[in-house]
């Protein structure tokens, strides 16, 4: 069961100044930042897939600047992601389409044609159909037929079986070492297993199952179980954007080949929790909680608190100043703990007091706050992981403040994700 991280141009600055809160000198986006594959001893994943939504073109802006989406079609996937095959062996490249950045629109704003153009250009290994998400999934209900959903659903599934059958067409002429996914989408259990049929008796014999971002593990389970019922047992499943990875056992036991996912590093940063993730003696995943000591003067919410008057920024800037030097002498053994939380709580109350105003560092909420913030600090879970993200920075992964160190953290999450699946896989071998 291989693992494909999703990339969004996920890069760092190696040289990034955490002392300082800037990044290196002279240091230029792309050339000098590495991916996380680059900045650790061993890439934490076993392939990567891009979105073309993402790369962007004429037909659709994407994430990628217009100087990076050419460089991209013109070098290839793996030299601009920097992912060599001889340094990477066995590693694959996905391509999909991003459905769920083009979601509101009426259809898909590519084709069979330019995906497959898209997919040659950029040499990737695995390309996904065009799909078109299908947002109306059910299976409380299996009676529901192709006649009982909207327009809207039964549109998007047909035009999603229809660019499947093109596009393996056309993905004949990228060469034999090119493999093409038919793209799954459906209503419900019933529906997906039918166009999961549909898909091998076009040809395919690899299939990824789209629209489960926002269902349960139950339902996923439940789909699982009734596409591995109805296909033969040599058809390959991809899950596509797996978000839900406590659940790998899911995955095992019906048999799925590759799963893609962004959110061990998108979870350093959205989560309001668990955003620092360590492996237990039991070999469990577990998760801390990272330090918020956000910029006084360069937060864009800080900044508007205190054009409107509601937050002094003289005063949040010693506090600032304050909670930083406090979890960093905390770190080097030079100030006790109490005292560390006393100066990271007196910030976090300054900064929240307008949520409410008999809020200080000393009320309910605060004293929820400071126990998971000293759960965090009394254990030191960065002084017991060996990835070069807390090797190098320390304290500094577990401060929850800039992108750069907040991608880091999801670096870091990534190294112990991948370990944790490393040995759940050796475990069945």
């Amino acid at each position: 069961m291989r693992f494909v991280f999703a990339d969004s141009i996920d890069t760092i600055d190696p040289a990034y100044d955490f002392l300082a809160d800037r990044n290196g000198i002279g240091r230029s986006i792309h050339r000098d930042d590495e991916y996380p594959h680059e900045f650790l001893e061993k890439a934490p994943y076993d392939g990567i897939l891009v979105s073309r939504a993402i790369v962007g073109d004429a037909l659709y802006p994407g994430k990628y600047s217009e100087a990076q989406m050419m460089r991209f079609r013109r070098e290839g996937a793996r030299t601009f992601l920097r992912y060599p095959l001889k340094k990477f062996p066995n590693s694959i490249l996905i391509g999909d389409c991003g459905a769920f950045n083009y979601k509101n629109l009426p259809e898909p704003p590519y084709h069979a044609d330019d995906t497959a153009e898209f997919y040659a250009d950029g040499s990737f290994t695995h390309g996904c159909s065009p799909d078109h998400l299908i947002f109306d999934f059910d299976d409380a209900d299996q009676r529901r037929s192709f006649k009982d959903v909207s327009e809207d659903v039964r549109r998007r599934y047909e035009i999603t079986l229809q660019n499947a059958s093109e596009f393996l067409k056309a993905s004949r002429a990228i060469g034999k070492d090119f493999t093409p996914l038919g793209v799954v989408q459906g209503w419900s259990t019933e529906s997906m297993a039918q166009a999961a049929l549909k898909l091998v008796a076009m040809g395919y014999d690899y299939l990824a199952i789209g629209g489960t971002v926002p269902l349960k593990i139950e339902q996923i389970r439940r789909i699982l179980s009734a596409l591995r019922t109805a296909l033969p047992d040599r058809i390959r499943l991809h899950l596509l954007g797996f978000g839900k990875i406590e659940e790998l056992s899911a995955l095992e036991e019906h048999h799925v080949t590759s799963f893609d996912t962004t959110s061990p590093l998108l979870r350093a940063f959205k989560d309001a929790r668990k955003n620092y993730w360590v492996r237990t003696a039991a070999g469990e995943l577990s998760y801390y909680t990272a330090i918020r000591i956000p910029q006084a003067t360069e937060n864009n919410k800080l900044k508007h608190k205190a054009r409107e008057g509601s937050l002094n920024q003289e005063l949040a800037r010693r506090l600032e100043d304050a909670a930083l030097s406090g979890v960093r002498q905390y770190a080097t053994r030079k100030a006790k703990l109490e005292e560390c939380l006393d100066a990271v709580m007196d910030y976090w109350a300054a900064l929240n007091w307008d949520a409410d105003p008999s809020l200080t560092s000393r009320s309910e909420a605060a004293l929820r706050q400071r126990a998971i913030y000293a759960r965090t600090l009394a254990d030191r879970p960065w002084e017991q992981c060996s990835c070069r993200v807390c090797r190098e920075a320390g304290v500094e992964a577990v401060i929850f403040r800039t992108s750069n160190r907040n991608k880091r953290r999801g670096i870091h999450n990534l190294y112990v994700f991948h370990t944790h699946l490393n040995q759940f896989r050796e475990e069945l071998a």
